[in-house]
Formats: structure tokens, C-alpha cells, sequence
């Protein structure tokens, strides 16, 4: 097999570098703005160049974000070259027309690093729907939130001042919103949802809540009562919908998602014939992504000819009907919430049960009197 590697920043060297130790897989042609003439591949910056190239039978796509990701990895389907991405926001965003167009020109679309970085989470995903009936999934899928919440948890520091300490590791992006406001986990639950429901769900239906509101005195307030605060992406198939949304959630210390330390994933899925089954490791980086990379590339090149799913019905999301209590801590004064006020936590309040779907719609009110404010679910 040979490929064509667009982008050579963090993952796309670790998926150079990995290739290099093998003889079943080589590097054709890099696609990068800048020269690497240290490399042994031909490099360039026209994706003609590896379009008509017939040696290259298969795309490597790492180079993030939408454009120009989208016409580059379309070009390659529609040439029938099989396609391999890291990118969860080009996989979500496009994940009807990429699997029609790879099954028009007879390719294959693989994407297993793009939710949990090296972690074998699509893969898993894939082997149990094939034989079981998945009704569930939720946990952390964002390292640089879970860093974040774990010092937090660990010591009396601020958000902004941990925020920083990720930047300074690598951790945490220049502009970080992808991350700490739930947008990068909102889209692989989609994908992981997709795959593991057979569904097509839209961003826009999916609600998310992140952490970039957190303090210092909110953690104080759950030390006190045992819990962790963690950032939770949470799905579950209803008979002709699908519950999905993206939250701060409470758990006590038995939870396994209490205990992820530092940027550590930790992903679970439950099912009627095995159960909970959970999957931990490292959910970003340069070789722990292109590992898996370069496992969906092996796959392909020992006879994997399709996505992880055949089934793609377009699905409504609906949460009116998950229900749990709330933290809440704001300073906008609002009817509904005291209608709802069950508990008084140091100036902040738990909720009754209440749907994620009114919480959501009540969150929005809040943030427009007080954009300080936070929730977390328990």
C-alpha cells in the first residue's frame, strides 16, 4: 500500500515516522505547505499531484479542520481512493455525503483516531453492533477538559491559571473553544452515536454545555459533598430517536470517570448482551493518534472494504425525556429555576429532576443575564 499523507504537523509526522519502521506500508507523497526536504517521500503542495498519481491507493487526511480537508478528501473518494482521517470535525460535520461518495467510487472511509485518539473505540464499536444491541454511551472524550478538571479536583487553582498550565504543555490549544466549550466532544459523540446506532444525527440538535464557566469556589461546593466534576458526553437510542448532549456532570467516587487523571479518555458503551464495556487511554498526541492511524490503514490493507456501519438513518434528538437533578450557580433570577430550586449549596442550587432539554433552553436565559453562569448535572 502506498499513500498520499496530507499535513505534517503533530499527527502527520507520527504516522511518517511509524511507516517508516514497516515494508507493507510506504509514504508516496507528502501534501505540505512548507518544504520538508528532510524526508525521504516526495513532497508537495498540489493535491493533483497525488490524485493522478496510481501508485497512491490510499489518502491519509491529518491536517484538521473543514477547508480545504472536505474538497481534498471528496477528490480522493470520487478518484476511488480509500481515505483515512484523524479529523472528528470534517467526519461529523460531513458524515452522510463522505460514506455516499466512498460507497459511489467503490472506497473505503476509516476514521478510528478521530473520537479517542489512540484508543480502539470505533473498532469496538463496530465488532459489538454487529452482534449486540448498543443502547447507551457516554464519557470523557476531550483530554485537555479532563487535564483541566483533574487539577481543579486536585488542587484549589482557577480556571484560568490551569487553562494556562495546558497551553504551556501542549495540552490546550492558542484558542482552546473547541475544547473547553464541548464542541470537539459533540462531535465524535455524533460520530460514535452514528456508528453506534446506525444514525445520522445534526450538530445543531446536540446541546452543549462546557467548563469554561467552572471556579474554583463551584469545586469547594462539590469537594465538600464527595463529588467530581467531569465534562460527559452522553447518548442513548429511544426507540425512534436518539437523547444526545454534552455536560459538566457530579459523580461520586465509586464512578470509573471520577479517577481519569491528566488528559486520559476514558469511553463506555452498554449493551444488551455484554454490558458495560469501557475503554481507557490516551485520547490525543502525536503517536498515540497515528497508531491508530496507521491501524485503520493495516486494516484496510488486509481486506476491511467498508465504514464501520451500513446503516445511516437520519435521526431526531430528543432529551425531553432524560431526566436528573442540576447544580446550578448563577445570578440571573428566573421563575422556572425557582420553581425547580430543591437544594441550597453555599449560595448554589440543586434542581429537581428536570429534562436536559428545559435545563438547556433554561441554561441559554441564564447566560443572557449572567454569563458566568454553570450547570452540572448529578
Amino acid at each position: 500500500m502506498k499513500i498520499g499523507l496530507l499535513g505534517f504537523g503533530v499527527v502527520g509526522r507520527g504516522v511518517y515516522d511509524i511507516l517508516a519502521q514497516r515494508k507493507d506500508i510506504s509514504v508516496g507523497t507528502v501534501l505540505c505547505r512548507r518544504d520538508l526536504g528532510e524526508l525521504t517521500a516526495r513532497t508537495t503542495r498540489d493535491m493533483a499531484d497525488i490524485i493522478a498519481d496510481p501508485e497512491i491507493d490510499t489518502v491519509v487526511e491529518v491536517m484538521g479542520g473543514l477547508h480545504p480537508a472536505f474538497e481534498y478528501v471528496s477528490a480522493a473518494l470520487k478518484a476511488g481512493k480509500n481515505v483515512v482521517t484523524s479529523n472528528k470535525h470534517l467526519l461529523c460535520h460531513y458524515y452522510q455525503e463522505l460514506n455516499q461518495l466512498a460507497k459511489e467510487h467503490g472506497a473505503v472511509l476509516r476514521g478510528t483516531a478521530a473520537v479517542g485518539g489512540g484508543i480502539p473505540w470505533l473498532v469496538n464499536l463496530e465488532r459489538a453492533a454487529r452482534v449486540d444491541q448498543i443502547h447507551k454511551l457516554s464519557g470523557i472524550m476531550n483530554g485537555t477538559t479532563n487535564y483541566i478538571m483533574d487539577a481543579m479536583n486536585k488542587s484549589d487553582v482557577d480556571f484560568a491559571d490551569v487553562l494556562k498550565k495546558a497551553q504551556e504543555l501542549g495540552y490546550a490549544e492558542a484558542d482552546p473553544s473547541a475544547d473547553i466549550d464541548g464542541w470537539d466532544i459533540q462531535r465524535k459523540l455524533i460520530i460514535s452515536a452514528g456508528v453506534a446506532f446506525g444514525v445520522c444525527l445534526q450538530e445543531e440538535d446536540v446541546p452543549v454545555f462546557g467548563i469554561r464557566n467552572v471556579s474554583a469556589a463551584d469545586i469547594r461546593r462539590f469537594q465538600a459533598r464527595g463529588l467530581t466534576c467531569k465534562l460527559i458526553a452522553s447518548a442513548e437510542k429511544l426507540s425512534d430517536s436518539v437523547a444526545a448532549y454534552v455536560e459538566p456532570k457530579l459523580l461520586g467516587a465509586d464512578a470509573l470517570e471520577a479517577a481519569v487523571p491528566a488528559n486520559f479518555n476514558l469511553i463506555s458503551f452498554e449493551s444488551e448482551y455484554a454490558g458495560k464495556q469501557s475503554f481507557f487511554g490516551q485520547g490525543a498526541g502525536r503517536y498515540p493518534t497515528a497508531y491508530n492511524v496507521v491501524q485503520d490503514l493495516a486494516d484496510i490493507a488486509s481486506g476491511v472494504d467498508r465504514f464501520y456501519t451500513d446503516k445511516f438513518q437520519s435521526a431526531a434528538t430528543n432529551n425531553a425525556g432524560a431526566l436528573h437533578k442540576y447544580y446550578v450557580r448563577t445570578k440571573a433570577e428566573l421563575p422556572e429555576l425557582e420553581a425547580l430550586a430543591a437544594e441550597d449549596w453555599d449560595g448554589a442550587v440543586v434542581t429537581l429532576p428536570v429534562s436536559v432539554a428545559q435545563m438547556h433552553s433554561l441554561l441559554q436565559k441564564m447566560l443572557e443575564v449572567d454569563p458566568q453562569s454553570f450547570i452540572a448535572g448529578l
